[in-house]
């Protein structure tokens, strides 16, 4: 398997140049990216994209586990700018973002706010299990100079970001999930942004694939299409955590 690997990369390789010797790209991409990025940069690029190239074909791989994309057959992957392995070609396709402690009204009835992450002992927690190592995330938080880690607990456990949002919307207790996601939530009155002074900011989400890759047609239009412009258009979940980003820092300035 090993001598005879690198022959069908090679075999795939051509195959792929005959392809772009045809008059419209064509070919199957191949990435994988976490269901949330899929949901909020992937899908709405696509729904503008795959119409104006009907001989192109994408597959989408939703996984929360740090894959060798290349080892499985993936063109490309998607993670958060931080997340990208050395030696990868990262394009950015998002802005930055952060993440959000968000609660139900109905949850806040008979409870305290949390002013600080420490309290968030007293609190009914939902965790998120990781899929690498099986271990559930610590929620991360940082103010100015002074950042922490914090192990929570509650009733529930789940391993993705979506069916966090919703155990929050069921009044199950705390979440930590995308500020994007929970953005429309929180301007509907259905969910409470709390300690948003600690929220920490992280490099957003980036398109990677092997530097030896070498950008078939087809490869490259998907890349400048998902390739991240401030002016660009933005899902409708971008535009409400912009919304929110934007009456926090007016809110903090005044």
């Amino acid at each position: 398997m090993e001598r005879v690997g690198p022959r069908f990369d090679e075999i795939e390789h051509e195959l792929a140049q005959l392809s772009d010797l045809r008059d419209k790209p064509a070919g199957t991409i191949r990435i994988n990216a976490m269901d949330f990025s899929l949901e909020l940069i992937l899908r709405p690029a696509l729904k503008r994209f795959l119409p104006n190239y009907p001989d192109i074909s994408v597959e989408v791989c939703c996984d929360y586990s740090f894959v060798d994309i290349a080892a499985h057959g993936f063109d490309a992957g998607v993670r958060l700018g931080e997340d990208v392995a050395e030696g990868m070609i990262a394009t950015r396709i998002g802005p930055d973002t952060c993440m959000s402690v968000v609660g139900s009204p109905a949850y806040f009835t008979d409870r305290p706010i949390p002013q600080t992450p420490r309290d968030l002992v007293h609190h009914k927690c939902n965790n998120l299990r990781l899929p690498v190592n099986g271990g559930l995330y610590a929620w991360e938080f940082q103010k100015g100079q002074e950042s922490m880690n914090v192990r929570v607990s509650g009733q529930i456990t789940y391993n993705g970001v979506y069916q966090l949002v919703g155990a929050a919307l069921d009044g199950f207790g705390l979440s930590y999930v995308p500020a994007e996601l929970a953005a429309p939530h929180i301007a509907e009155g259905r969910l409470i942004h709390v300690l948003e002074d600690w929220s920490p900011s992280y490099p957003g989400f980036h398109l990677y694939y092997p530097s030896r890759r070498q950008a078939s047609p087809a490869f490259a239009l998907l890349v400048e299409e998902l390739r991240y412009r401030v002016s660009g258009l933005m899902s409708d979940a971008h535009k409400a955590y912009q919304s929110l980003r934007t009456n926090r820092l007016l809110r903090y300035t005044l």
